[in-house]
């Protein structure tokens, strides 16, 4: 291992760095006679760098050697391969979640999971609790759209991924859930990752609009420490100076995860663009950029619902989104996992207004 150390310490404070570096099973020693660069030999753990970052002394930890946190690729490992009911992320596999924002109706959900199960999506997603940003907008029907996910999960087929933003609901949500989703809102709390990692579930997490890499990989760890490695990352954008897109999509990011960690990673082109005549650009090129799957927002009629209406795609623009990640996987010989017994999409007769 490899840490760098500030300039002009004082000897009592490069004494308590040598300290914890013995503590820890380390042989210290110094590159060159500024001390400022410290090679650790020995064997590490994953808690390693955290340990040594929290020191006052330490600048940065640069290679982190064999005390590798729990998220980091390993070449001597394969990459982790998430399994969700029919979905599989990750190691060459590639799937789709979709369907719409909050869970308000049984009667729309319903025709939404057949629709986007019948164009290649393997999970639903849905909101039953919703965090908003003002305590006075639809926060989400609770309980009642769980036991919606439950009847339109049995009925259809489709596997479930929904939300859980308290740590009294994930055993709720853990019952109906193929899937549990922490949000860009919950990123950053440890009670509730600590919590969902506990129920050894497939987590799906996302990035907060306002978080580095780095502190996604934390809350990452996080879950992993708990034993659960069925984790998958989500890139959602971030706030940005400019307004024209909701969030700004960091494909930057989606390639240097792909490359850093095991972990499979996905992208929410519908949180990116904020409206619905750019999610399909931007699903492609978060696929382009090594991503593994996609979770998008789809709705036949999306001036009916109560959130995030004017992001939301229709049924025959995922049809298209699914060729295309079609297409993209096969560039990257990775495949699209669909539906054991998919089938050519119908369109069911509910609402007029899909249109293509």
């Amino acid at each position: 291992m490899l840490v760098r150390l500030r300039k002009g310490l004082a000897p009592d404070q490069i004494e308590t760095v040598l300290a914890l570096c013995r503590e820890l099973g380390y042989a210290p020693r110094f590159l060159g006679a500024e001390r400022q660069m410290l090679e650790l030999e020995g064997a590490g753990r994953p808690s390693h760098r955290s340990l040594l970052e929290d020191l006052a002394g330490v600048v940065e930890v640069l290679a982190t050697g064999d005390a590798r946190e729990l998220h980091q690729a390993d070449p001597r490992t394969s990459a982790t391969q998430v399994r969700a009911a029919e979905a599989r992320f990750g190691a060459g596999a590639i799937s789709l979640i979709a369907g719409p924002c909050a869970v308000e109706d049984e009667q729309a959900l319903l025709h939404i999971a057949r629709g986007v199960r019948a164009r290649g999506a393997t999970l639903l997603r849905g909101g039953a609790y919703k965090p908003r940003t003002s305590p006075y907008s639809f926060q989400g029907l609770g309980r009642p759209a769980l036991e919606m996910l439950a009847r339109v999960r049995a009925e259809v087929g489709i596997g479930v991924v929904t939300e859980v933003l308290d740590t009294r609901d994930v055993e709720a949500v853990a019952e109906v859930a193929d899937m549990i989703q922490i949000g860009a809102r919950s990123m950053a709390s440890s009670p509730l990752l600590l919590e969902v990692g506990r129920t050894m579930k497939p987590v799906l997490l996302k990035r907060g609009f306002g978080a580095t890499v780095r502190e996604l990989l934390m809350a990452a760890e996080f879950l992993l420490s708990t034993g659960n490695d069925q984790v998958v990352l989500c890139e959602r954008g971030v706030r940005s100076f400019d307004d024209c897109t909701r969030n700004l999509l960091d494909v930057g990011a989606v390639a240097f995860l792909a490359r850093e960690t095991h972990l499979p990673v996905i992208v929410d082109p519908s949180h990116s663009a904020g409206r619905s005549d750019l999610v399909r650009a931007l699903a492609r090129s978060g696929m382009a950029a090594g991503a593994d799957g996609l979770i998008i927002e789809v709705h036949p009629r999306p001036e009916q619902t109560h959130s995030d209406g004017q992001q939301a795609i229709s049924l025959c623009e995922l049809g298209r989104i699914r060729r295309d990640i079609e297409a993209l996987a096969a560039l990257g010989e990775a495949r699209l996992v669909i539906p054991a017994d998919h089938a050519t999409p119908t369109e069911p007769a509910l609402p007029a207004g899909d249109a293509p």
